[in-house]
């Protein structure tokens, strides 16, 4: 392998790498951008009170269905031991 062919290769190798970064990096961004802007929407929802208001209540219920079900599952576990 001479000298000429080593570089050649290796330019190459770097060329295809730097490429293939450059997607990365582009699919990056356009993921930080989405987040940002969704970020951006919900701090702006929640400056309009019925908005505010109906992920508050969402938020609430689905504490509430997580509670329920720790309940439910306790009182199985209850009612395993009693037999």
């Amino acid at each position: 392998m001479s000298i000429k062919n080593f570089f050649k290769n290796a330019f190459s190798d770097m060329k295809e790498s730097a490429k293939a970064q450059h997607e990365v990096d582009k699919a990056e961004f356009a993921a930080a951008k989405a987040e940002s802007k969704a970020n951006f929407n919900e701090a702006k929802a929640l400056g309009n009170s019925k908005t505010r208001k109906a992920m508050m209540q969402a938020e609430r219920q689905s504490k509430i269905d997580a509670a329920n079900a720790r309940k439910a599952a306790a009182q199985a576990r209850i009612d395993s031991t009693k037999q």
